[in-house]
């Protein structure tokens, strides 16, 4: 799976765009345009969390201060074991299974200790995957949660509002579908968290701000400065609304993705004191730790150098 673009942790992502607001609230323009850069702002927060999830979820990628590893593979999980396939990396195909190792094709011969390692490798993974779920589920939430806050706040009138709403949780269930019939599901493709976004989110992005940043500018040219700080106080109410609700969540979103570094390291090191090799002598490396001096990382394998 390809997923080399660090992201900002949702935490650190609001707190950033927080400070933009207050710059652009506090510019000192008139009315119209505060109104504008309020809701424009406004319009952003509500959408920014949606699309972290895309770059934090994609290629099982996750990425902070203290952790930053990728995987360039698709990973299916089911009973029969765990299956790892990628075109164009060799290996292509690693199956793994209560011990037992199938690369592209062939059984390899393992020690005791490298069986032993190789079930706590699968144990792993198949806790991992709905950890991951929970946590692109909930991103989704969040993103959804705060555009339906600014739908319902910007909404012209009730009908308006309605529609907007609706095709909201519509889009909603069907992104949180794709997750559950995906990762969900213990199917990891390297595409599936681009198209929930692309099909979801994206579309419902764009019909709220046509219609939001169209009643702000509608409100703003009218010329009537009653309606204006109506909405410019509306706009004020939202923005408080949103540090308290979606800072509290995305801390927390924030803190289940930090739970997983242990986890993922965990991973490593069982990769590192594996002692078997593949055909080529190379070490069978199928989660890789980041590194920004490292354009290639996430490969397959990780040749061992003198070896």
């Amino acid at each position: 799976m390809a997923g080399h673009d660090g992201w900002p942790m949702p935490w650190r992502w609001r707190r950033a765009h927080r400070d933009s607001v207050g710059r652009a609230s506090g510019s000192g323009r008139r009315h119209g345009d505060t109104l504008m850069r309020k809701t424009l702002s406004l319009l952003t927060l509500a959408v920014g969390m949606a699309f972290a999830v895309q770059a934090q979820a994609r290629g099982l990628h996750f990425d902070n201060d203290q952790c930053g590893f990728t995987t360039r593979y698709d990973v299916r999980v089911n009973a029969d074991g765990i299956a790892f396939d990628h075109e164009g990396d060799q290996p292509a195909s690693v199956f793994m299974h209560n011990g037992h190792l199938r690369v592209d094709g062939r059984q390899l011969a393992l020690s005791g200790a490298d069986a032993d390692r190789l079930r706590q490798y699968e144990n792993q993974v198949r806790a991992l995957l709905p950890e991951v779920a929970g946590i692109v589920r909930e991103g989704l939430d969040i993103g959804f949660s705060a555009m339906t806050t600014v739908a319902t706040t910007f909404a012209e009138n009730g009908e308006e509002r309605e529609q907007l709403l609706d095709r909201l949780s519509r889009k909603h269930a069907a992104a949180l579908r794709q997750v559950d019939q995906g990762i969900g599901s213990g199917v990891w493709k390297q595409h599936d968290v681009t198209a929930v976004i692309e099909d979801g989110v994206q579309s419902a992005v764009s019909e709220m701000a046509g219609t939001v940043t169209a009643n702000a500018v509608k409100a703003a040219l009218s010329g009537d400065e009653a309606k204006v700080a109506a909405l410019e106080a509306r706009a004020d109410s939202l923005d408080k609304t949103i540090d308290r609700e979606v800072d509290a969540r995305a801390d927390r979103l924030g803190e289940r993705a930090q739970a997983l570094c242990p986890k993922l390291t965990e991973l490593e090191r069982l990769q590192q004191q594996f002692q078997f090799r593949l055909g080529d002598g190379s070490r069978l490396q199928l989660l890789s730790r980041e590194s920004e001096h490292d354009d290639k990382a996430g490969l397959a394998t990780d040749k061992v150098a003198g070896r």
